[in-house]
């Protein structure tokens, strides 16, 4: 029996170790952390009974995600859940861009603006289940359907802000601009559309779905079924060399690139191990995790009824404020997203107080405190929202940094989202999972498709393993 070991347990370790012990592989997964799941752990931040995701919350990616539509994690008591409206961006006027599921509702509220949304998301969220795969895996590859890939792929490739230029009304461009902005990159910068398009098509198909009882439960189903597939999971094992490892067929990392050149060390090939230590990381996030006695007081009544709400002002401020962090400055006003997730879980509450996740974009490695910004932001739009918090709970830069070694600099997206790293990973190669020394594959989210507990990363880099292990033509 070939065996394989996989460094992390988070959501792209997990399905790279179930992925493997599917075909019959003997899979040890070793996990530095008390605790698996990596984003996807959950916990009670604040008070008894009151659930708080501690990075991964809200799920459209995920709840879609060709890997683990199949592995019907409902049986290890996964189940998602909806809010009523997907997501609100609440304006100082008091309107907001308002986001649902469907494609025709969110057209019909955004008046003028209503045909362009549906030319962009019609088509491409109707046909999202039949070219999935397509987008979330390498793009240096023969695609399965060309025609639907090019027509969701050439938007895509536009700067997001032209996106923007095709709105004409406020809540249209800053719901669009909100979205955009989970790249945590400038919206003026080629290929800044992407990440907002590949979120907003697939929440079309699937919604914003929270995993009821928390993220932690997508990573507890899956380590169920490792389990049942004969894996095994070990925790407290924090692995600084290869030489800690036990003889190993292959061996997966769902680490960061410049963590693994450390690792691997002069085993790899000088030019892999130049690219991964050159890997770039992007601004970071600072979270704030807040008790709020009855929820909070927005303005805009739609944004009471929305799983997420992207606090930021008008699509020039969000414009701005990502200018400001990727230049390493913080902003008076940073852009906020404040999840809701109680709202589709209301098991996530303790009577009427209710956890709201929050984190603000800021520059990386920052060291200030934003907790201020972020409340003074949410007050804007909510006013009286001060007087109903009961506790807060706070996660810095280099608290995120220590939460999950992925995480440098504060950066929860796994490496800067610029096009070269956008397209092909840590370095430009038709197989961004292969590291240049035979039966080594790196899965983490700074692999395509990226980061999501879709799991998709861990799913790609299995198959390359898979292929090692037939004895198929190994290429570096």
């Amino acid at each position: 029996m070939s065996t394989a070991i996989v460094v992390g347990a988070g959501p792209n370790g997990l399905a790279a170790a179930i992925a493997l012990a599917r075909e019959g592989v003997q899979v040890t997964v070793l996990e530095a952390a008390d605790e698996i799941g990596g984003g996807t752990r959950s916990g009670e931040a604040i008070l008894p009974g009151l659930l708080h995701d501690h990075c991964s919350a809200v799920h459209p990616m995920t709840v879609g995600s060709p890997f683990l539509r199949e592995l019907g994690l409902d049986r290890y008591g996964l189940r998602w859940a909806l809010p009523e409206i997907d997501c609100v961006h609440p304006l100082d006027s008091g309107t907001a861009g308002v986001l649902h599921r469907s494609v025709a509702e969110t057209a019909a509220g955004l008046g003028g603006d209503g045909r362009r949304w549906r030319w962009l998301f019609d088509g491409p969220s109707a046909a999202y289940d039949t070219f999935d795969a397509d987008i979330l895996g390498p793009l240096l590859r023969i695609p399965r359907h060309p025609v639907r890939l090019a027509r969701f792929g050439v938007p895509a490739l536009a700067p997001a802000s032209l996106l923007a230029k095709a709105f004409a009304t406020d809540e249209a461009r800053a719901l669009w601009g909100g979205v955009a902005a989970h790249a945590f990159h400038p919206l003026d910068r080629p290929l800044s559309a992407a990440i907002g398009l590949g979120i907003l098509t697939a929440g079309h198909r699937h919604g914003w779905a929270v995993a009821v009882g928390g993220s932690r439960r997508i990573t507890d189903a899956m380590a169920a079924l490792l389990t049942d597939l004969g894996g095994k999971i070990e925790t407290g094992v924090r692995v600084r060399s290869a030489s800690e490892l036990p003889p190993t067929d292959v061996t997966l990392w769902d680490v960061a690139p410049t963590a693994l050149a450390d690792i691997l060390g002069d085993r790899l090939p000088p030019r892999v191990a130049r690219a991964y230590r050159r890997f770039r990381y992007g601004p970071g996030a600072f979270k704030v995790d807040f008790a709020v006695e009855g929820g909070v007081p927005w303005t805009a009544e739609a944004a009471r009824r929305a799983g997420t709400v992207h606090v930021g002002g008008t699509y020039p401020e969000i414009a701005a404020t990502e200018r400001d962090i990727h230049a390493g400055r913080m902003p008076e006003r940073p852009f906020v997203l404040v999840g809701q997730q109680y709202l589709a879980d209301p098991s996530r509450s303790a009577g009427d107080v209710h956890p709201v996740w929050t984190y603000a974009h800021v520059p990386a490695d920052w060291s200030g405190d934003a907790t201020g910004a972020i409340t003074a932001q949410i007050e804007r739009f909510a006013p009286g929202f001060r007087d109903r918090i009961v506790g807060t709970s706070v996660r810095t830069t280099p608290g995120f940094a220590a939460y999950n070694p992925n995480y440098v600099g504060g950066n929860i997206m796994t490496g800067a989202k610029d096009i070269p790293q956008l397209l092909f990973g840590p370095r430009p190669t038709p197989h961004p999972y292969d590291t240049g020394l035979p039966g080594h594959y790196l899965c983490s989210a700074a692999t395509p498709p990226g980061p999501g507990a879709h799991g998709m990363c861990g799913a790609h880099a299995a198959a390359r393993a898979l292929r090692h292990l037939r004895g198929q033509t190994w290429s570096p």
